[in-house]
């Protein structure tokens, strides 16, 4: 199982990349919101020769703004892995299974040479996700063991820690194998 972490404004710019793989990086938020510390973020994963993926915490309503949004934020290089954050908001609405569906398809169609992925929360996942739409793969978050996901689906990475920082496993044979699946 590789290592990987996902970092968002919050984090610093030089976090730390010893044993990772891969991060996942905050680009945008509904239609208004870019990380200031995006570009930072990216040139230090880069660096690190880390698969560096990018992510879009949704909001409900204009669901193709945000994804023209996401991917006019989000830096375009082959092998980068895109994502969408479907959870519960901070004035506590969410997207519904439609919207979140039609985003993927959406930024799938924008930038069809990347893979789409869809990061949820298990409970999301088993009682609210009516679709089990996760695009080119599922980004499942369930604070238990790494790699094991309380759920019963196929799943891509799993967050499973907030603490000191989102860490995450993905579930490849090695780095070589997620480059080559990254880039399809």
């Amino acid at each position: 199982m590789l290592h990987g972490i996902d970092v968002s404004a919050y984090q610093s710019s030089s976090y730390g990349t010893d044993g990772l793989s891969f991060v996942f990086i905050k680009a945008t938020e509904g239609r208004s919101y870019v990380n200031p510390r995006l570009a930072a973020q990216t040139k230090h994963g880069r660096d690190a020769g880390l698969v560096v993926g990018f992510y879009h915490f949704l909001w409900p309503g204009h669901i193709d703004e945000q994804a023209e949004y996401f991917v006019s934020h989000a830096p375009e290089k082959a092998g980068d892995l895109l994502a969408v954050d479907w959870e519960t908001t901070g004035d506590g609405t969410r997207a519904g299974n439609a919207e979140k569906d039609q985003f993927i398809r959406k930024v799938k169609q924008l930038r069809p040479h990347h893979r789409v992925l869809l990061y949820t929360n298990r409970d999301f996942w088993l009682n609210v996700d009516v679709t089990s739409y996760a695009g080119d793969g599922l980004w499942i978050a369930d604070y238990v063991s790494a790699g094991k996901p309380r759920i019963k689906a196929k799943w891509r990475f799993h967050q499973y820690s907030s603490e000191p920082h989102d860490k995450d496993v993905a579930d490849f044979a090695g780095k070589s194998a997620l480059r080559a699946w990254a880039t399809p």
